[in-house]
């Protein structure tokens, strides 16, 4: 009977470190931390990827003890690996929030917002973006794209090796820059058209002064908006797949010492 308690300890030992990396990963990454991915569900789902990893990959997991300080550090290098592999993705979710906020701009549709409890002021367009783009990372076949990364991660950083490094910084760096250039391509045709619009309209003022440009400026802009983005889902829909292969791909080159 101690033989059996002896094991099960030990074998908690060696699983803990594969969750705690599993359990950050799926806390911080933008697909999984929200609202509709409740607790339970992550928590089942974290323990269902460490029993595949420790039964299924066979890795040899070191015995730790996480109350020495040997395991303090390994606590958090384990946590520090799944929250930036999440920031990847929450940089890229970021991207397509803010060309929703230039499109939302640029149709005067900012002071309809809601209230999102993970990225606050949200206005209605990076809804409608997010929603879109959540379709294209599952329709795709993400979910196990990005958990065929995640396990492949143990492989090229094992439990005891570090991340952190200055040429980890150096790629994030360099990666957050795809929050403005995939914001720029998403929302570039909507807002190239709405200002040839704008302009048709201050050509309207010069000609028509006694216009009230206030109550015919603001319906053609809705209506222009509504429509130019109706037109534009076919390319939007390109560019937000395009964006997450960019962030599969970073996810990638992050694993690759």
């Amino acid at each position: 009977m101690n033989l059996l308690a002896a094991n099960l300890v030990d074998q908690f030992f060696s699983m803990i470190w594969p969750l705690l990396r599993i359990s950050a990963f799926l806390t911080f990454a933008s697909i999984y931390s929200i609202r509709a991915v409740n607790l339970r569900v992550r928590i089942t789902l974290a323990l269902v990827l460490t029993i595949f990893l420790v039964l299924q990959l066979r890795l040899e997991l070191p015995r730790i003890d996480p109350l020495t300080v040997e395991g303090l550090r390994e606590i958090f290098n384990q946590l520090f690996i799944g929250f930036t592999m999440a920031l990847i993705m929450q940089l890229a979710t970021a991207s397509v929030v803010v060309a929703g906020q230039a499109v939302s701009n640029s149709m005067g549709l900012s002071i309809a917002n809601m209230i999102d409890p993970t990225l606050g002021n949200v206005p209605l367009t990076s809804q409608f973006f997010t929603i879109l783009g959540t379709l294209i990372f599952v329709s795709t076949g993400g979910d196990l794209i990005v958990f065929g990364i995640l396990l492949d991660s143990f492989q090229y950083f094992p439990i005891g090796k570090t991340l952190f490094s200055q040429d980890l910084m150096g790629k994030i760096i360099s990666w957050s820059s795809i929050v403005f250039v995939g914001s720029v391509l998403i929302s570039l045709p909507v807002m190239i058209t709405l200002l040839f619009v704008n302009v048709g309209l201050g050509f309207v003022t010069r000609a028509a002064p006694s216009l009230n440009i206030f109550s015919v400026g603001f319906p053609a802009m809705m209506f222009a908006g509504f429509l130019v983005l109706w037109l534009a889902i076919p390319s939007i829909l390109s560019r937000i797949d395009w964006l997450w292969v960019q962030t599969f791909n970073q996810m990638r080159a992050l694993m690759h010492p």
